[in-house]
């Protein structure tokens, strides 16, 4: 599965959650509401995704970017990033 990396170290994904008012409760409340499996993304894991220091997280699964962007109302590519292609993984 792919791993999306978050932009400027989350600061795009904090600066959405202010313009809207939202704590990192509201975000992960917000995922189950458009998540049609209605499970959303756990508080612990909005808290690394959209965190700063040692433990926030860099990267996140594809399912947990587009949840929390939806959430979010904006698009995807505004907060996350496809990692790069490695020629370690690409057949020659």
């Amino acid at each position: 599965m792919t791993d999306l990396i978050r932009k400027a170290k989350g600061q795009p994904l904090r600066d959405a959650m202010e313009r809207s008012r939202l704590t990192q409760a509201d975000l992960a409340a917000k995922t189950k509401a458009v998540d049609v499996r209605g499970r959303g993304v756990s508080l612990g894991t909005v808290i690394k995704v959209t965190g700063r220091g040692e433990t926030a997280a860099e990267t996140c699964r594809l399912r947990t970017a587009w949840l929390i962007a939806t959430a979010l109302g904006e698009p995807l590519q505004e907060h996350f990033d496809m990692p790069s292609v490695s020629t370690d993984t690409v057949e020659r």
